[in-house]
């Protein structure tokens, strides 16, 4: 589920901005049913899901019902039973961010919150495998965080950055594409603190 890229490149069909529909996607488990289906193309089968989750199926009906109920997904009927499928194929779910002391900002922040607990849970779970690449250009573990001052111009390449990063994502399986991973990130402004020595200088 792409965050933070700007409202104005979104389709509405994928843009989540209701305070209700936001408040649904504010669970580990449902975040992770998302996920998971936009990586399998946009649809799947409950039987697909749970084998790509681990779980058992009979554990994501409940959620998939809330996210159903909410139009996050769509269920459709097929040959081999019931498939559910994003509400907008081709184009990752999103939100729309509305800040300030807003209900959709605090519907937001519950689900960074969320997305933040199943990165820790990702990570940790790979540190413990012994297989998992921690070196080299074929890296795929990796838990950092930079601070740095930036400008307009720098703020516009991270951002043209992590669009790129969730466009690599996008990428549907192949014979060479055989790799799942997950990537979470979070950017935030800070307040900046003057130095004492910068402060006494302006008194």
């Amino acid at each position: 589920m792409a965050q933070g890229l700007p409202a104005r490149k979104k389709r509405a069909g994928a843009a989540i901005e209701n305070v209700d529909e936001i408040e649904v996607l504010a669970s580990p488990a449902r975040i992770e049913i998302i996920d998971t289906l936009e990586a399998l193309g946009g649809e799947a089968s409950v039987a697909e899901l749970a084998a790509q989750l681990g779980r058992p199926a009979d554990g994501l009906y409940y959620h998939l019902r809330q996210l159903a109920a909410a139009r996050l997904v769509v269920e459709v009927s097929a040959a081999d039973g019931r498939r559910y499928r994003t509400r907008s194929q081709g184009e990752a779910l999103h939100l729309r961010y509305r800040p300030g002391a807003t209900a959709n900002a605090k519907a937001v922040a519950a689900v960074a919150a969320s997305v933040l607990r199943v990165a820790g849970r990702d990570f940790t779970r790979a540190l413990a495998d012994p297989d998992t690449i921690a070196e080299g250009p074929q890296r795929e573990l990796w838990a950092a965080r930079g601070k740095g001052w930036v400008g307009e111009a720098e703020i516009a390449e991270i951002n043209r950055l992590l669009a790129r990063l969730a466009k690599l994502l996008r990428r549907p399986r192949s014979t060479t594409r055989t790799r799942l991973v997950a990537l979470s990130w979070i950017l935030a402004p800070v307040d900046a603190k003057p130095s004492r020595r910068a402060a006494a200088r302006e008194r």
